[in-house]
């Protein structure tokens, strides 16, 4: 009888031979997946009493990942597709074990019956103009980390990139000569360009200019307070800083909730008011789908405002004025069809 193998070197497997050999996912997955991972071995060992170094497989039952799941949305206020997310990541995994410990395979069936949650679509939140020139008039210029926030919003706001993107690029993925544009390693590792505008140019060299690394091609674009590569959640922060300052200008804001993938939206609905093609649109935010694109335009009311006002509205036929009856020639009615 095969002695079963143990929970670290199961783990180890699925991130070191499966995720990163075999399917050669993107590290931004890699990081989902052990963020999820950690949250529930440590919420299982507190429940379970032992260290995390000492939980067994059987321990991750079905009944501790609902429980896990639970506690996500109730103690950690998660919402449904966060707690989606993790629920993915713990279905890869038990997929992963069953196919290679069979002998588990009815504690892996349980867990990946696990459904996920159904979501609300909620309307998609973007800025306003006003309220975008109110979020870039507060980081201050004489200031190192004012600088490298004007610029990391600007660059958000001109690219429409996720944070993930915008903290993976280094020097040399900016082009400043003529024709400036950024190389963008997206999703699927599908690699795009993006034109910069000359706001963005400048303010990227002025902010270049006063890092040590500056003239280094390999060294990261944007630097956290410390020196280092600036990471998702420094994005966060430097996002929701400066909305809250904002609001002082722009009262609306208060009302949004505001991420950085609020500033991809808002550059997608702006190209979108400009009159820019939705095909460009989607080559400019690298949607696989123009569906994913079209989204914008049904959330824009002001477009559906100008496409009603288009329309002539129906007027009542009045009774006794049908056209078939008020011409005697059928050809004549015909023409005017």
């Amino acid at each position: 009888m095969n002695t079963p193998t143990s929970l670290p070197t199961l783990l180890r497997g699925f991130f070191e031979d499966y995720l990163t050999a075999q399917r050669d996912v993107s590290a931004n997955t890699i990081y989902a997946y052990r963020d999820s991972i950690k949250l529930v071995l440590r919420f299982t060992a507190r429940r379970t009493g032992r260290q995390v170094v000492r939980l067994r497989l059987a321990d991750l039952g079905a009944d501790i990942v609902l429980a896990f799941l639970g506690h996500l949305e109730i103690e950690r206020k998660n919402c449904v597709a966060t707690r989606n997310c993790r629920l993915v990541a713990i279905h890869r995994f038990f997929a992963y074990v069953a196919e290679r410990e069979p002998q588990h395979a009815e504690l892996c069936r349980r867990v990946l019956d696990i459904p996920v949650k159904k979501t609300v679509s909620s309307t998609m939140t973007y800025l306003d103009c006003d309220e975008m020139k109110a979020v870039l008039a507060m980081p201050t210029p004489s200031h190192r980390l004012g600088l490298r926030d004007f610029a990391l919003l600007t660059f958000l706001y001109n690219t429409g990139a996720r944070a993930s993107e915008a903290v993976g690029l280094s020097i040399r993925d900016i082009h400043f000569e003529t024709s400036a544009q950024v190389r963008i390693l997206g999703k699927g590792r599908k690699e795009r360009a993006c034109p910069l505008w000359p706001e963005t140019v400048t303010a990227l060299r002025a902010y270049l200019e006063q890092c040590d690394d500056g003239e280094r091609p390999d060294a990261p674009l944007f630097l956290n307070a410390h020196g280092g590569r600036l990471g998702r959640f420094g994005v966060v922060t430097v996002v929701k800083r400066h909305v809250t300052a904002a609001i002082r200008l722009q009262p609306s804001l208060a009302a949004k909730r505001v991420s950085p993938h609020t500033l991809r939206h808002t550059a997608a609905m702006h190209l979108l008011q400009s009159g820019v093609e939705l095909n460009v649109i989607k080559s400019w935010l690298g949607h696989v789908s123009i569906t994913t694109t079209s989204q914008y335009i049904e959330i824009d009311m002001a477009m559906k405002r100008e496409a009603l006002d288009r329309c002539s509205p129906p007027v009542p036929m009045q009774p006794g004025d049908s056209p078939w009856h008020s011409r005697k020639d059928i050809v004549e009615w015909l023409d005017d069809l």
